[in-house]
């Protein structure tokens, strides 16, 4: 008996403390939206993927620019022997201990036009004799210009610079379309909340009315006005309220569990999402609503980038 009486103090003392660190919040439908834009995780992924294809997009327009380039090697020690003819004929060897330095600077830019190459190089070398009696040299070439065109082949670059850009604004489509899906998931959500609390509502009330109807015909049962079978359809009627009200209060929970997972909500906040105030629609024209789906509609840009992958791959097979 002590057991239990310690078991009911601590829970007498911890249910109350449960409950009070729930926060209960009250939310409106642009907040939750505004929420699952910037803390759900489908936002994060579709936000992740548009900044890939950004950074692949200037990736691709880096290859456009000059680039300069330094290369070199520090240093370079070479001790070797190698073979040389006389002039009688007869070969020998001779030892060759050596230490160079090599260093080339160029700045190359692609043509796209046509797939070649320009590059305006300056290179300098050393080299040093080691031992006694070794020389020094250096050799540099100040400025020399090179131009690299393949004959054959694709032009990669010309073809890149007709895909990358849709791809871009593929990328840049779907993230718009992504965002609107979240939109619909939040209000989806919220909207199953906000119904799942006004069925809780109406299940209470009905509890309520179908207990006091069965203790009304408890007393006309007790006074011979109503049958044993009336008493018990209204008996009946009670224990279903009850089991209405118990299958509304797990609704509400599961649809509460499930909007704050896709808003990123703590389970120590209860949401209390507000009825939104009537909008009216906006008006919108054929024309315009066409004009906006081929525009950012990333099906189209997706149909159109693989279409030019296609040419792409016909262009290189054929070569």
């Amino acid at each position: 008996m002590k057991k239990k009486s310690i078991l009911f103090a601590l829970a007498a003392v911890c249910l109350p403390l449960a409950l009070s660190a729930q926060k209960e919040r009250e939310i409106t439908l642009n907040e939750a939206i505004a929420m699952a834009r910037i803390q759900s995780v489908d936002a994060a992924v579709a936000l992740n993927e548009l900044k890939t294809a950004y950074w692949e997009f200037r990736t691709f327009r880096a290859d456009l620019l000059p680039e300069v380039n330094l290369t070199g090697t520090l240093p370079n020690y070479n001790k070797s022997y190698s073979s040389y003819q006389n002039s009688d004929g007869s070969y020998g060897f001779v030892r060759n201990n050596t230490l160079g330095l090599t260093g080339d600077l160029s700045i190359d830019q692609n043509i796209w036009l046509t797939g070649g190459k320009l590059s305006l190089t300056s290179s300098l070398d050393y080299i040093k004799q080691l031992g006694a009696g070794g020389d020094r040299h250096f050799m540099s070439v100040p400025v020399t210009l090179q131009l690299t065109q393949p004959i054959f082949g694709v032009n990669n670059i010309k073809w890149n610079r007709r895909i990358e850009p849709v791809r871009y604004a593929e990328a840049k489509a779907a993230f718009i379309t992504a965002t609107e899906e979240v939109t619909m998931r939040a209000i989806t959500y919220y909207f199953n909340l906000l119904l799942a609390k006004e069925n809780l509502g109406t299940a209470k009330q009905n509890q309520t009315n179908a207990d006091h109807l069965y203790e009304v015909a408890l007393a006309k049962r007790k006074m011979g006005q109503i049958s044993e079978n009336e008493l018990l359809q209204l008996k009946l009627s009670a224990l279903n309220a009850k089991a209405a009200l118990t299958e509304a209060e797990s609704d509400l929970n599961a649809k509460m569990f499930q909007l704050r997972a896709f808003l990123g909500v703590g389970e120590d906040e209860v949401l209390n999402p507000v009825l939104p105030e009537a909008v009216d629609g906006p008006r919108m024209e054929y024309n315009q609503v066409l004009n906006k789906a081929l525009e950012r509609n990333s099906f189209a840009q997706n149909i159109r980038r693989r279409q030019l992958e296609a040419d792409y791959e016909v262009a290189t097979a054929r070569g």
